[in-house]
């Protein structure tokens, strides 16, 4: 009996020194949490950010880590849903105790993670969603680095005397970022006498957008503006031109992947025109071209197609966002974290990343203004404006 006693207690013994040794190998890594769609409509695009996030932290561990310790990607599916985003945040930061978060690429899905982000204080990088929604809400542990779809609006406002355009009709995803989108792109250009025609939503899931387009085929409108995700937007391409539409077409939110379009929609992607915030194709041309061309080599190196780079960039920015402030905090808290995004200041792939407070005065939220550039397909081929 004595000896089975012993056998007994020297078992607990190793169980609990390897779940202390468990516990201590966590507590050596600096945790981030990582809320982007893997699989659903956004999949492609939430693959790409998480990509690009890998290859930000691989290069920060390659250095050192963070204050003496590697940092851990914890990287959770939101599904490409509202409901899953908010119970991703939640598991992030009850469970995995996450002391920040990057995402969630969608702006739905930001907008659904934000009450979590307030609920815990827990500050969180937005590295894609364009809804003016998010930085104006009065959430003050929002930091986006992508543009709101006001800002690249208003950035578009200096390009759209050189395009002509007399009557634009919007074709947006039903969301908040394509409602948001023809809302803000509509009002620059009222304030600039051009007429704004139909503004006709679909479905995210939707695969037919014929009805759509044959309604707007018929205005005497000369320019469709398009918000929607890549996968979506092949589609359009496509069936835009099955149905003889000349009217031009320019693409808002900066997730159109132009190679992607180019190998999928083929010569049905020519005329068009996307506004993007990174230019992969011309590194010189970039703010920081020796960032640019690492970042770059690293994407090629893992045999990733560059069609992915114009959205993997903001993961790899917004992991780099993150780390810049923990450094600067000198600690993996929160609040020091939260306080330290406050003061950050440095060369991001597409400009300057500094947050400006936008939002309702005690509730602020920051807001980066990155670079855009306007870039059209021609012949199979990515042109820069300007260029």
């Amino acid at each position: 009996m004595k000896r089975a006693h012993g056998l007994i207690t020297g078992a607990a013994l190793a169980a609990a020194m390897s779940t202390a040794l468990a516990t201590g190998a966590a507590a050596q890594t600096i945790k981030i949490g990582v809320n982007e769609p893997l699989t659903g409509p956004f999949a492609a695009s939430g693959t790409y950010v998480v990509n690009g996030a890998k290859i930000a932290a691989d290069e920060i561990n390659a250095k050192g880590g963070l204050l003496g310790r590697k940092i851990e990607l914890v990287i959770e599916d939101n599904k490409s849903n509202p409901t899953e985003a908010a119970a991703v945040a939640e598991k992030l930061i009850t469970g995995d105790k996450v002391p920040v978060i990057m995402g969630a690429w969608g702006s739905s899905l930001t907008l659904a993670v934000m009450p979590k982000l307030m609920e815990y204080k827990v500050p969180m990088v937005v590295e894609t969603s364009s809804s003016s929604k998010i930085t104006t809400s009065g959430n003050s542990y929002i930091f986006r680095i992508s543009p709101p779809s006001s800002v690249e609006a208003t950035e578009f406002k200096s390009i759209m005397p050189s395009l002509g355009i007399k009557k634009a009709d919007f074709l947006v995803i039903n969301n908040d970022w394509g409602r948001g989108s023809a809302e803000d792109f509509g009002k620059i250009m009222k304030a600039q006498n051009i007429q704004v025609g139909l503004v006709e939503i679909m479905d995210q899931a939707a695969q037919d957008m014929s009805a759509q387009l044959a309604k707007i085929k018929a205005t005497d409108s000369d320019t469709i503006m398009v918000t929607t995700a890549v996968e979506q937007l092949t589609l359009v391409l496509k069936q835009a031109a099955a149905l003889g539409i000349t009217k031009r077409i320019v693409t808002t939110g900066g997730s159109q992947n132009p190679d992607q379009l180019i190998e999928q929609a083929g010569a049905a992607a020519n005329g068009s025109m996307h506004l993007t915030t990174f230019a992969p194709w011309y590194p010189d041309k970039t703010p920081n071209p020796a960032a640019t061309k690492y970042f770059l080599g690293e994407w090629k190196k893992r045999g990733y197609a560059i069609a992915g780079a114009t959205e993997s960039f903001r993961g790899y920015d917004g992991i780099r966002t993150i780390a810049n402030a923990i450094q600067r905090a000198g600690k993996a808290e929160p609040a020091a974290i939260t306080d330290a995004l406050w003061t950050t200041d440095f060369p991001g792939l597409n400009g300057q990343i500094k947050f400006q407070k936008q939002g309702p005065t005690g509730k602020e939220s920051g807001q980066s203004m990155p670079n855009l550039y306007l870039i059209k397909i021609e012949n199979e081929k990515i042109i820069l404006s300007g260029s």
